[in-house]
């Protein structure tokens, strides 16, 4: 009876165990049921460890003592990062148990100490697990822990360490092959009555995994459900649909609007086949070019951003044709001079033609300076101001004022002389009116004569100005 009392404490344990609350992983529960075999040639030289430790660890012809029954049930929870932990109940019955020692504590003969009457023997045992290679056919693991082991009607406490393979032939259902090394540090064997000392306890048996978790409470476990943290439907994998359209929120684009499948669930208001989320129009029905927006000229702007929504135009003219305000062929786009009447070679802008050109420096020849200077006489104020006016009709157009000199004087001071006096014209030119930027200037002295110095009429028109066109 005692005996019997052992066995069903142990086992109130294991089912007592099982009642903690699962934590939320796939299966975290294992149970196994199996056969144990107790091998006691670790304890040979007495119980303390050996260094032959494993010379007959493969000898379960002689050292082996199996119960032809199911003889072990285990139960493991899965805690996390591959480590979990659990107890084991185990019976056996004992008929080899190492090499015995007499009264006196002397080794006996083995083939007289290996036998043993048949011993009772009882386990309960803890273990910490880690499996260091999860999700695989091939699920090694190693543990640590301790228990306790009656061998008759004597128990001691171990201290063990394991090493086992689970093999799983599916997702939920495997073969468990392990052994524990369980370490005892009181001698209790005798001759008169072998009893709890260190050993081996290698198990095999059927394992079975289960407990999967439902973390959202839809009904679904999490390895089975595709949205294990939101309650879903069941034609879903357990992933919702919010708006109820018939289309999970994760292939949703509006989760929260019910919509058309061909859109991917979301609506269309206007019916124009553009869904509302990319539709700029949404309650007008459009062109999908457009981004679902009307475009009544067909000129490619939408009616809200044409400002003519009945005539073409480009875009770049916000949806209205270009104007031509001087009439000259020159869109204003491409009109360089857009207010003045110019030509299509020139870029919309007028020409400097030749008779203007001849008529610009018949102009510039009667500017008077004082003698020996670059100051302009007053006199020469209205033939500047024709220059002026002349200039202002081409606006597009560059000249360059250039200064020349007669023969009289060095050369030097005629070419100091005709670059001040075409700055003058320059700079009187830019104060009335010409971009300076259209002008420059240059003197050229005596080196550019018209006619010659030999006279004092030839002297009189080589001293000069002349305004002339640049041509780029």
């Amino acid at each position: 009876m005692k005996n019997l009392s052992r066995l069903l404490f142990a086992m109130l344990l294991v089912l007592g165990y099982s009642n903690v609350n699962a934590q939320d992983q796939n299966n975290p529960w294992q149970i196994t049921i199996g056969v144990n075999a107790v091998d006691a040639f670790p304890s040979g030289d007495g119980g303390n460890f050996s260094e032959t430790i494993f010379d007959e660890f493969f000898n379960a012809s002689e050292h082996y003592n199996i119960l032809p029954s199911l003889s072990t049930i285990s139960v493991s929870k899965y805690i996390n990062n591959g480590f979990s932990v659990g107890i084991t109940g185990s019976l056996n019955k004992i008929d080899k148990w190492g090499d015995a020692t007499d009264a006196l504590g002397n080794k006996v003969v083995p083939e007289e100490g290996n036998r043993v009457d048949d011993l009772s023997y009882y386990g309960v045992d803890g273990i910490i697990k880690y499996n260091f290679i999860q999700g695989k056919t091939l699920d090694p693991y190693v543990g640590v822990g301790g228990g306790y082991t009656w061998v008759d009607e004597i128990g001691a406490g171990t201290v063990n360490g394991t090493l086992g393979l689970n093999i799983w032939f599916n997702e939920n259902v495997g073969l468990t092959l392990q052994t524990a090394y369980k370490h005892v540090f009181e001698d209790y064997n005798t001759i008169a009555r072998p009893a709890a000392t260190t050993h081996f306890q290698h198990t095999a048996g059927l394992s079975i995994r289960f407990g999967g978790a439902d973390t959202d409470g839809d009904g679904i476990y999490d390895k089975d459900d595709a949205c294990p943290d939101v309650a879903g439907l069941e034609e879903f994998n357990g992933c919702p649909d919010s708006d109820g359209d018939g289309i999970e929120d994760s292939k949703d684009t509006c989760p929260n609007e019910a919509g058309l499948a061909e859109l991917n669930g979301c609506p269309d208001t206007d019916g124009d086949g553009i869904a509302d989320n990319e539709d700029n129009c949404p309650t007008v029905a459009g062109l999908k070019a457009l981004s679902g927006c009307p475009d009544a000229d067909g000129d490619g702007v939408t009616d809200a951003s044409d400002k003519c929504p009945n005539e073409a135009g480009p875009a770049a003219n916000q949806g209205c044709p270009w104007a031509d305000k001087d009439g000259d062929g020159v869109l204003d786009k491409d009109d360089k001079c857009p207010d003045v009447k110019g030509t299509v070679a020139n870029n919309g802008c007028p020409e400097v033609t030749e008779a203007v050109q001849k008529k610009l420096n018949a102009y510039a020849k009667t500017i008077l300076f004082d003698t020996g200077k670059a100051t302009i006489k007053s006199q020469s104020e209205q033939v500047l101001s024709d220059i002026v006016n002349i200039l202002k009709e081409y606006p597009s157009s560059k000249f360059t004022v250039e200064g020349h000199t007669d023969s009289v004087g060095s050369d030097k001071l005629n070419q100091r002389l005709s670059d001040s006096r075409a700055n003058s014209v320059k700079e009187y030119l830019a104060s009335h009116g010409v971009d300076a930027f259209r002008l420059s200037s240059l003197g050229y002295g005596e080196s550019k004569p018209i006619d010659s110095n030999k006279t004092r009429a030839g002297r009189a028109n080589n001293r000069r100005v002349e305004i002339n066109l640049v041509k780029e």
